[in-house]
């Protein structure tokens, strides 16, 4: 059976259509793997704030800042692009401003120590605002490519070519590393190079998409609001939907998991349980590929076991990953976690956009994973800025910190036990059939 099966593409999708989009989560996952997990946060950390104890705080503060900055205003962007039928036009202007925010990140190592630490936040605020306005956008395509049946099929897809994406990237970073050690080279030599690799691998792989993925959505005839206005608008709309609204307090608490996993991975692998950049590196490499295995292969389980059961099942993963890290002393043992993780990871976030497709009204695409967006950009605040707190205020014990995120998850598991996947899509084809 072909990779992108039509029987999980709705009726007149073409397969080229669903590889553009694919294509997207292989551009930009790229920027997450390098940038904000394997990289430049672990250089920041340990280099540029010279393993200072405020220095996961400050990250995870210039993160937690372009979250909210996303968390406000993405509802509004994503009815704007309802109300013209513009995403793809949007998610090419977001994906030109990620890709130079990335490109201006290899400046900082040249500047003065204080004007390092500036413009490194300022950069990465400015280069993750971006990337996660694209984020949404590209996923608010998902519904209009595949039927309910197939949504976990095709949003693996599109993870599982995201997590091949990033350990391209990482891969050619990993190259050039070893070859600039090898000769000496410091890490300000070659962070830099990372992350114009990085920012030329997200330009050219996103036009794929562009070209590939059309805009099928229509022009619709709503009179245009304020972006907080618009907000509360969307807010009462999916109100009347309370499968979904389950399901995004569910989403804010263990994607604040995930993102702390994301955020902060290299930073205690080195910090913490004594990782060498280029051993972190590694390490990323095969978590990502564990990701990729488990994006795959766990959007044709999800559609079997049904998409609530399987995102249990993840986050009890995720619980496991959570106690053994916080526990292990050894690389070894990290590298069990690691492998946990990577597979828990993909799964997860496959399967979670997978039940967000399936809740939204066809008609407010956008929209609704506008909100959606709202709440993955909350639980990025909620779950970093917690772990940053909790390590500044023991003196630098991150393994506490580890610990105290298994909260978030354990909250998830049970935030998902109200939510009725039936019952939900009913809702949404209601509204249709209105």
């Amino acid at each position: 059976m072909s990779l992108f099966s039509s029987s999980a593409l709705r009726s007149g999708v073409r397969r080229r259509e669903v590889f553009g989009w694919a294509m997207y989560d292989f551009a930009n996952s790229g920027y997450t793997t390098v940038v904000i997990t394997a990289v430049f946060s672990a250089y920041f950390v340990g280099g540029i704030a010279q393993g200072a104890h405020w220095g996961p705080l400050a990250w995870t503060s210039a993160l937690s800042l372009s979250y909210a900055i996303v968390m406000i205003s993405m509802p509004a962007l994503g009815a704007w692009a309802d109300l013209h039928a513009a995403k793809k036009r949007l998610l090419m202007i977001v994906t030109a401003g990620c890709v130079a925010g990335t490109a201006l990140l290899a400046c900082v190592p040249a500047l003065p120590a204080q004007w390092a630490v500036l413009a490194s936040l300022l950069f990465i605020v400015v280069s993750n605002t971006f990337y996660s306005y694209g984020e949404s956008l590209t996923a608010a395509f998902l519904p209009e490519l595949a039927t309910a049946e197939g949504m976990g099929k095709v949003s693996g897809w599109g993870w599982g070519f995201g997590y091949i994406g990033g350990m391209l990237a990482l891969g050619l970073c990993l190259g050039y590393v070893l070859w600039s050690q090898a000769r000496g080279l410091p890490a300000s030599h070659f962070v830099p190079v990372c992350m114009l690799i990085t920012a030329a691998l997200y330009g050219s792989a996103a036009c794929a998409t562009f070209w590939l993925l059309p805009e099928r959505a229509v022009p619709q005839a709503r009179a245009a609001t304020s972006a907080w206005r618009q907000l509360l608008d969307t807010w009462r709309a999916a109100r009347r939907y309370r499968d979904f609204v389950w399901l995004l307090a569910c989403t804010v608490c263990y994607q604040g998991g995930v993102a702390v996993a994301i955020t902060l991975a290299a930073i205690y692998a080195e910090q913490v349980i004594g990782f060498k950049p280029q051993e972190t590196m590694v390490l990323i490499f095969v978590l990502n590929l564990a990701a990729a295995a488990g994006a795959f292969a766990f959007g044709y389980v999800q559609d079997r076991l049904g998409h609530r059961l399987a995102l249990s099942i993840t986050l009890i993963a995720w619980i496991a990953v959570c106690l053994i890290a916080a526990s292990v002393t050894t690389k070894g043992g990290f590298w069990i976690a690691a492998a946990i993780a990577g597979l828990a990871m993909g799964s997860s976030q496959s399967a979670g956009r997978a039940m967000v497709g399936v809740l939204t009204p066809p008609r407010q695409l956008a929209e609704f994973f506008g909100l959606w967006s709202f709440a993955t950009r909350l639980a990025a605040i909620v779950g970093p800025l917690a772990y940053g707190l909790v390590t500044w205020a023991t003196h630098g014990n991150q393994r506490v910190a580890i610990l105290a995120t298994s909260v978030l998850f354990i909250a998830g598991l049970l935030l998902l036990l109200p939510i009725d996947m039936r019952r939900g899509r009913r809702a949404a084809l209601e509204t249709v059939a209105a």
